[in-house]
């Protein structure tokens, strides 16, 4: 398991750009797929992107063309690189691992609000 700071979140009127980034703690980073994960209000929250140890990438089909993830193992931090933002993508964004998922560890995750 690892342990997760998000950061990045903020307001932002549509069609701007945020990078939402993840700081990481531990030594199996590099090993581990991670997720970026979010969740508005009174909804579940829901797999946005995955990037697995050797750089494969999975969008949800709300993110693909709009949102990059990416990772840099050095700095053991994941980002979230958002573009051409909605206001559907109001919500919390959260940063994990599977193993963490599991056992129901979340970080504090970050705001992300999309208005004018």
């Amino acid at each position: 398991q690892v342990q997760v700071v998000e950061s990045g979140g903020g307001l932002v009127q549509p069609g701007g750009s945020l990078r939402l980034s993840c700081a990481a703690s531990g030594t199996m980073f590099s090993f581990l797929t991670m997720d970026w994960y979010r969740q508005a209000p009174g909804q579940q929250r829901e797999l946005v992107a995955a990037i697995t140890p050797g750089g494969s990438t999975h969008y949800a089909d709300s993110a693909k063309g709009r949102f990059t993830i990416s990772r840099d193992n050095a700095k053991k931090t994941v980002y979230l690189q958002m573009n051409s933002l909605k206001p559907e993508d109001t919500a919390v964004y959260y940063c994990n691992e599977g193993t963490s998922v599991a056992a129901g560890q979340w970080g504090q995750g970050t705001q992300v609000t999309v208005s004018s």
